[in-house]
């Protein structure tokens, strides 16, 4: 195959996209933190479908109409920052083929080198060792290949093994990886999208019927997967420490026959201990042939089938409620858009119904429900301009996987001025908020807000999903963890106790407001229990309990 058409491109787009959200469950557990919202599957996932609607909608493709459908569906359809990052690249991507009849090797080459440059000027401080990584070494490969041949299926194939590659060594570029023995799931989400990508040029049988996008609620992931579709019902993971001879051939034969058991395999070699993870019928098999390498620990078996069952009730209890709370905050308040046109308005994520109370007390305009369980789109953010009677208009996302997203909604509004202050939490969205001067200038209230967010320590305490050692700290499933807005400050098996060692470590001389915010699994009465300990430990600071009602973390802890 030595070109491409704009019928072959779609065909190839969309089996990328089937691909990521196929395996999309699996690259959320590559998350590094091991917290039970990670999301870079389904934020890249529903990133990509976004554009792949718009695709599986043109009925007569042409490089230019698919090129548009890839960029701007992605692009208002990006969640998160591994989803941002995904949608420059197609930006990029698109802006190189779209004047073209046919794509060819040279043209791939181009294409993938400008989709690399374009996402990385869209980050303000690029990091290798992630998804940009795996895209500049492909794109790199690329313009070596071009040289070598016009076959398109034989360069696709090199490109995608090099990519592999690079992405094999992500854990050598950031320690943070190495330590958790994972690779970049950004990267593995880039890398399945290619894959499915190539399936298609080859023709391979693919399911490219794209559904309807989902309604977007307050808190929850994207469309689950239909049981049928769990093809193999048992997550198995352990850990072998090796006791007899386990090379790079021992190894390869390992893998092999894992695969023809199951999928969805992780398998990490480093110093005498082997960390597997596959999903399989029979966990039984996995275990014995991994025996004949050594003993085993941190074994852990779950049933996905059953995980699945009780995800859809804890998902339809989530969306019923939700619709409820809209519903009744739609027959209270009047729109925001209706209202006299002001200088200034606020818009800001949150994630619980005691935080939405507190932002519309300080004057917030708009809330968009969503935040550590659900990242807003862009389209999201878009939206909620529109509903906001301003003429500059300010986004607090509240979250450091929201703010790309926050970014490129502010490049895309037209008739507003919108400044995103780049909260990272949302006790430093409340402080922000609460600095606001209206005499100053735009510019003078965001340098302002940002040097008051500064001073505000963040900590989140809740539970670990699975085994894993991060900052030296080894976190056993169900660990309770304290996270601080540089990592992990502690690891406990009680809730009060990780509590108040995450504040001991978040607490100096300096400090002189405490404010504690309990989530939807915390009683009032609890919660009081641990303000009533924490004010007898720091008697001399001010300290204020809250309901933040977030769901999944059990307290936020502010320190100021």
């Amino acid at each position: 195959m030595n070109t491409i058409d704009a019928k072959c491109l779609q065909k190839a787009f969309l089996a990328g996209a089937k691909s990521l959200e196929a395996k999309k469950d699996w690259i959320n557990e590559l998350n590094v933190f091991p917290v039970p919202d990670g999301d870079t599957g389904t934020n890249m996932t529903m990133t990509i479908m976004a554009a792949a609607r718009e695709v599986a909608a043109i009925e007569n493709p042409t490089m230019e109409n698919l090129s548009k459908a890839i960029s701007s569906g992605s692009l208002r359809g990006a969640r998160g920052n591994s989803g941002v990052i995904l949608s420059q690249l197609f930006r990029g991507f698109t802006k190189e083929i779209k004047k073209t009849d046919v794509i060819t090797a040279t043209t791939l080459a181009n294409a993938f080198v400008r989709a690399t440059e374009t996402a990385y000027k869209a980050v303000m401080k690029p990091k290798e060792g992630t998804i940009l990584t795996v895209a500049k070494g492909m794109a790199d490969k690329a313009v070596e290949l071009v040289t070598e041949t016009e076959d398109i299926i034989e360069f696709a194939e090199k490109i995608i093994a090099h990519g592999d590659y690079v992405l094999s060594q992500t854990p050598e570029m950031l320690p943070i990886l190495k330590q958790a023995g994972v690779v970049d799931s950004g990267g593995q989400g880039l890398m399945q999208v290619m894959k499915g990508c190539l399936d298609g040029l080859l023709g391979k049988e693919i399911q490219l019927s794209v559904e309807a996008a989902p309604s977007r609620v307050s808190a929850g992931g994207g469309a689950p997967l239909e049981e049928a579709d769990i093809r193999f019902g048992y997550c198995t993971e352990f850990i072998i420490n090796i006791e007899k001879t386990y090379g790079d051939r021992e190894e390869k034969d390992f893998k092999t026959y894992l695969e023809s058991i199951g999928d969805s395999i992780v398998v990490v070699s480093d110093d005498g201990v082997v960390k597997v993870h596959v999903h399989t019928n029979d966990p039984g098999l996995a275990i014995q042939k991994a025996l004949t390498f050594g003993s085993l620990s941190r074994m852990k078996i779950d049933n996905m089938r059953e995980e699945h069952q009780e995800r859809l009730i804890m998902d339809s209890e989530k969306k019923a409620a939700a619709q409820k709370r809209q519903a009744a905050e739609a027959a209270e308040e009047p729109s925001a858009k209706d209202q006299p046109r002001k200088e200034c308005g606020f818009i800001a994520v949150s994630i619980g119904e005691g935080f939405g109370e507190i932002f519309r007390g300080i004057g917030t305009d708009y809330l968009i429900q969503g935040g550590q369980t659900m990242n807003p789109s862009t389209e999201d953010m878009l939206n909620a301009v529109d509903q906001v009677n301003a003429d500059t208009v300010y986004i607090f996302p509240n979250n450091s996987n929201i703010i790309l997203a926050a970014e490129q909604a502010a490049s895309l509004a037209e008739d507003k001025t919108v400044i995103v202050v780049p909260s990272r939490t949302v006790p430093q969205g409340i402080t922000a908020i609460i600095n606001f001067a209206p005499e100053l200038s735009p510019e003078e209230n965001k340098a302002a807000m940002i040097e008051e967010m500064s001073r505000v320590k963040t900590g989140q305490i809740t539970y670990a999903v699975r085994n894993t050692v991060i900052d030296d700290k080894e976190i056993n499933q169900g660990d309770i963890m304290g996270i601080g807005d540089k990592g992990i400050l502690c690891v406990g098996q009680s809730v009060k106790e990780t509590a108040l060692n995450t504040l001991a470590a978040m607490v100096d001389e300096d400090a002189e407001l405490i404010t504690i915010y309990y989530g939807a699994d915390i009683t009032r009465e609890t919660a009081e229990n641990l303000f009533a300990s924490v004010r007898e430990a720091y008697p001399d600071r001010e300290i204020e309990l809250q309901s933040g009602g977030q769901p999944i973390y059990y307290y936020l802890l502010s320190v100021e």
